[in-house]
């Protein structure tokens, strides 16, 4: 379960009662937190990102209501966080990070390729990548580059591949 996330949100909760409470501030740490739990573009974010004191002509009038802008501003932090809070004790922690893990592993594979070709034959495939020639085409270009680095080179690079921690985990998965 998502226990020590929930903790630094029920802070964040805690945090607007404080008396030297400031609005800013707390966005910002708050927002630091929903990033690293629900990722950068989450509903939440942009939620927290909103809130903002009130101090319209309309905003004055009502300030002799039932609560203060500020206090409805608070009222509205808590129950975003409580709903943030809610959502880690139903449904856990979002599948975000697997998704950033994946494409780091991805970057390493690539690192192990890139670290086997010249400045020249990345500098190719960069522009093959970026062309726009046919699916056929482009791979039969990377072939060619491939074939350049020669026979063991390619295997060394397939067996790292292999051997890396992200591809020896998914292949006992299967």
């Amino acid at each position: 379960m998502a226990t020590k996330e929930i903790e630094l949100l029920e802070k964040q909760i805690k945090k607007l009662d404080a008396k030297d409470f400031e609005l800013e501030a707390w966005k910002k740490y708050t927002i630091i937190i929903l990033a690293r739990i629900f990722g950068d573009k989450s509903e939440q974010i942009n939620q927290i990102d909103k809130l903002e004191y009130e101090f319209s002509s309309w905003s004055l009038r009502d300030a002799s209501g039932n609560e203060s802008y500020e206090e409805g501003t608070k009222k509205l932090a808590r129950e975003i966080l409580q709903a943030s809070i809610d959502e880690l004790r139903a449904f856990g922690i979002p599948q975000h990070e697997e998704a950033d893990r994946s494409e780091k592993s991805i970057e390493e594979f690539l690192n192990l390729l890139l670290d086997e070709l010249k400045g020249s034959q990345v500098k190719q495939l960069k522009s093959i990548l970026s062309s726009r020639e046919n699916k056929e085409e482009k791979k039969r270009k990377i072939k060619e580059i491939l074939e350049e680095i020669g026979e063991y080179s390619a295997y060394e690079v397939l067996i790292s591949m292999l051997m890396h921690p992200a591809a020896v985990k998914m292949i006992k998965k299967t």
